[in-house]
């Protein structure tokens, strides 16, 4: 017959919560956080003890006359979770321990792949490389890529250079190779993941990344807006207002560089838009048709989600820099109210791989506190202290 968990056991959890989210910690804020009383939270710390998820680290040096205070922390062997930004140029990979503290991480240039499996393959190797100096098992990986994501698996519209990662395959192989569970998200959520988890007052906001392809994501009352078809989230296929070119094919870097050669613009790179000086009227109407279609995504945003905030990022923010005071200045012509439209600073690689760790966070701590309180059930008699499996 079931044992269903007890008050001790969720107080237990509740203990590991506050544990995961602010260690190292006293005890004595332990029990100011928890709410518990003294005798509740040294028995939920003992056990948490025995069942090496808390160990002493340390004593706090400002804790005043008396016997010196013991800080709790949470031991690498625990485990550790990756969080993987897989760009269309650059991968990152940053690894963490479950309190989110950074153990390692390692930024490249992403290499030439027509397969999904050999892709798995590389980041895999990339994984096992930033998490050697971890102690404990890999119990978490989040790979953001660009492109929009349903289910955590399966992988639709991914950047041009990229195509070969549409499908599902990528989740199921990198899962068997890294052997932890595996979630796959967009670039853009995991980036606004990433801001709001450095901004705890923004609680409605929406984010563009303009970079190898127009990538969308958007949070109301912080949770993720994911939709039920492959079509949510798809901006890109939105009328710009210029000259019939969707959003995509001014707010992407192959799109910005393939009209701008149309505007007889002799770019290599389009870097080059704003790396060099061009005075000329080509360049003007390139500029022109981005900030458009800049005004048209941003109003787009504001009519339908009405978020408080909305972020831009991606290779093509020099370019936002440049036109965001008339991009600003257009709005509040169109709008009667305007949302703080601001350039999020970012550092290419790490930026997103971070928000990925985020997630990975969520999910790995979700695991651990379901693991403690499905413990009691597992228990052969009720009386017996159940010993989590983690």
């Amino acid at each position: 017959m079931p044992i269903n968990p007890t008050t001790r056991d969720h107080n237990k959890a509740s203990v590991l919560d506050v544990v995961l989210a602010e260690a190292p910690m006293t005890r004595n804020k332990l029990i100011e956080l928890t709410g518990l009383s003294k005798a509740t939270v040294s028995r939920a710390v003992e056990e948490l003890r025995a069942d090496g998820f808390v160990v002493d680290r340390g004593v706090d040096a400002v804790a005043g006359r008396g016997r010196p205070s013991t800080c709790l922390d949470i031991p690498g062997t625990t485990g550790h979770v990756a969080g993987v930004s897989f760009g269309a140029q650059t991968t990152g990979v940053l690894v963490s321990d479950l309190r989110g503290r950074e153990i390692q991480h390692v930024i490249v240039p992403t290499a030439n792949h027509d397969d999904a499996g050999k892709a798995a393959a590389w980041l895999a190797g990339l994984v096992a490389g930033a998490s050697r100096p971890a102690a404990g098992p890999l119990r978490q990986v989040v790979v953001a890529v660009p492109g929009r994501v349903r289910d955590g698996g399966e992988i639709f519209g991914p950047a041009e250079s990229m195509t070969y990662l549409a499908g599902s395959r990528l989740q199921g192989a990198l899962a068997d190779l890294v052997g932890a569970p595996v979630l796959l998200d967009s670039d853009a959520n995991a980036s606004l993941l990433g801001i709001l988890t450095d901004d705890v007052t923004i609680g409605n906001a929406a984010l563009f990344s303009l970079s190898s392809m127009l990538s969308f994501a958007c949070r109301a009352d912080r949770e993720p807006a994911r939709g039920s078809t492959p079509s949510f989230g798809d901006v890109g296929v939105l009328f710009s207002g210029v000259r019939g070119k969707p959003l995509d094919g001014l707010l992407s870097t192959g799109g910005l560089l393939a009209f701008a050669r149309e505007q007889g613009l002799g770019l290599e790179r389009i870097d080059d838009l704003w790396g060099e000086t061009h005075h000329d009227e080509a360049r003007t109407a390139v500029v022109e048709a981005f900030t458009t279609a800049l005004v048209t995504a941003v109003t787009t945003v504001v009519v339908t989600l009405d978020p408080e905030s909305i972020y831009l990022v991606g290779r093509l923010r020099t370019l936002v820099e440049e036109v965001l005071p008339e991009v600003r200045k257009r709005l509040e012509e169109r709008l009667p109210a305007v949302p703080r439209v601001t350039v999020a600073t970012q550092v290419l690689g790490l930026s997103t791989a971070r928000g990925a760790v985020h997630s990975c966070l969520a999910l790995a701590q979700a695991r651990l506190r379901e693991a403690l309180l499905d413990a009691r059930c597992q228990a052969p008699q009720a009386d017996q202290r159940p010993s989590p499996a983690f």
